[in-house]
């Protein structure tokens, strides 16, 4: 069982900052791509950011300059650091990892996991 939970979500006047953090725990082997995606009400779920195995980073246009995710591969950890922040990135922010996990009758096998969500909000 590969469980993600995440942290960090809240109400937050515009300008203002929030870190949010996403773990994983359980039967992980290792992980690959790991990323942050909203979901507006009335709206399809968007992507926000990713970071690859090696680091690198790919990020929506709307939050380019203001967010900045990074991972800790020790703790199995993704952040995402929000700052300046607007209105419209009121959202429930979810993470995603490509996690490798050893499943005894297939052996190793990769799959997309999320987390459970956590509301962002920013007052005008």
């Amino acid at each position: 069982q590969v469980q993600l939970v995440e942290s960090g979500g809240g109400l937050v006047q515009a300008g203002g900052s929030l870190r949010l953090s996403c773990a994983a725990s359980g039967s992980v082997g290792s992980i690959n791509d790991m990323g942050w995606y909203r979901q507006a009400p009335g709206k399809q779920r968007e992507l926000v950011a990713t970071i690859g195995n090696g680091g690198s980073t790919v990020y929506a246009d709307s939050v380019k300059g203001r967010f900045t995710i990074s991972r800790d591969n020790a703790k199995k950890t993704v952040y995402l650091q929000m700052n300046s922040l607007k209105p419209e990135d009121t959202a429930v922010y979810y993470c995603k990892m490509q996690i490798v996990v050893y499943v005894p009758s297939t052996g190793w096998r990769s799959g997309d996991y999320w987390g459970q969500g956590t509301q962002v909000t920013v007052s005008s």
